[in-house]
């Protein structure tokens, strides 16, 4: 890479969104990212991408250009969703962020040690933030990742930096899906502190001691009605109700209905209905399971990769790329932009230049 400006750098980079949050902010960034349909996607949106794995990657060629780090390393070890390996490794991956604090790269060691090869991915973050020394640094993963960060927390501090670990909900930055993430948030040049809430369950005035808060955005607001609508109104030429016969709808025919989205097929899956945020939207095994119930508890139809981008804070014709199951992967792992939007305003992102750079990979 070589470059007079310092950029942002985007580990396991994704669809795209810790860059579309930051981009909301006027400024760009550069992702590393291995997935094909992922690249693919990041290219079509406007996103700059080198295709390489993040943990293969030198960090030397990046020192003194890299002015913030952000990253979602895959979760799928410590998540719910998946099959949990990476909580047989985490004392693997405790022991890693340990000896690269100490200056020793026991990487390869480590990883033929773990029960799930990706577990030791966690870690990378910390190598490039040690490495490269960025003013700020922005992590996000699954809660089950939070001692984790709290121990990355513990290095950064005795490397100059002000952290925060904590768990946040993307609900309450005004994304329509009650998404918790475990956020490490640290700075060399202000003091970390969460990003306040925008939103809330149910909607709080301002006040002496702050601003008001607005109702967290239903499913219904966010998806709205698409074309292709039936009108209620008999043989009357105006007037009647409006309602769509492919998406989901509050009332036909006078007669109360209300769709729920269903994540999962098991007996105490989760439901939502329309009037309230999306719950944390898992694909992978449960792609097929997603879907719209009507009021009898029928199957209606899945969930669409338009609705399910959007849920997930993504605009509604995001450039997704690769099969179906792909596009749906992409958007479960991805960063809500908004939620991103909203740590990196507080880590001061908006100062991040927009100057163009060249990577050799």
């Amino acid at each position: 890479m070589s470059t007079d400006t310092p950029r942002v750098l985007d580990l396991f980079a994704g669809p795209g969104g810790w860059s579309q949050g930051l981009r909301a902010l006027g400024g760009r960034e550069i992702g590393l990212e291995i997935d094909a349909a992922a690249c693919a996607t990041r290219n079509q949106a406007g996103h700059l991408t080198i295709r390489t794995d993040v943990a293969a990657y030198p960090t030397a060629p990046l020192t003194g250009k890299v002015v913030g780090l952000i990253g979602s390393a895959p979760c799928q070890p410590f998540s719910t969703a998946g099959l949990g390996a990476g909580h047989d490794d985490m004392h693997l991956c405790h022991q890693a962020l340990d000896d690269l604090a100490r200056g020793t790269d026991t990487r390869p060691l480590l990883h033929t040690a773990c029960t799930d090869l990706r577990s030791l991915l966690v870690a990378e973050p910390l190598r490039y933030a040690l490495g490269l020394h960025p003013e700020w640094v922005a992590l996000e993963e699954v809660p089950a990742a939070q001692p984790l960060f709290e121990h990355m927390a513990r290095i950064l501090r005795t490397r100059g930096y002000s952290t925060w670990v904590g768990i946040l909900n993307a609900a309450d930055h005004g994304v329509p899906q009650t998404r918790r993430r475990a956020v490490l948030m640290a700075s060399r040049t202000r003091t970390a502190t969460p990003p306040e809430p925008t939103h809330a369950e149910t909607a709080q005035p301002e006040s002496l001691f702050g601003p008001g808060r607005l109702p967290w955005v239903s499913m219904a607001e966010a998806i709205g009605c698409p074309a292709g609508d039936v009108i209620t109104r008999g043989n009357h030429t105006s007037g009647g109700t409006r309602f769509s016969t492919t998406a989901p709808a509050w009332a036909l025919t006078g007669r109360a209905r209300s769709w729920t989205l269903r994540v999962g097929n098991r007996p105490r899956s989760t439901r939502r209905t329309l009037d309230r945020p999306a719950p944390t939207l898992l694909f992978g095994h449960a792609l097929n399971d997603v879907s719209w119930y009507d009021d009898h508890g029928t199957a209606v139809r899945r969930l669409s990769a338009t609705e399910a981008a959007v849920l997930q804070g993504f605009p509604a014709d995001y450039p997704w790329q690769g099969s179906r199951t792909k596009q749906f992967e992409q958007i479960g792992n991805a960063v809500p932009p908004p939620l991103a939007t909203a740590i990196l305003t507080g880590l001061g992102a908006t100062n991040t230049a927009t100057a163009g750079l060249e990577v050799a990979a």
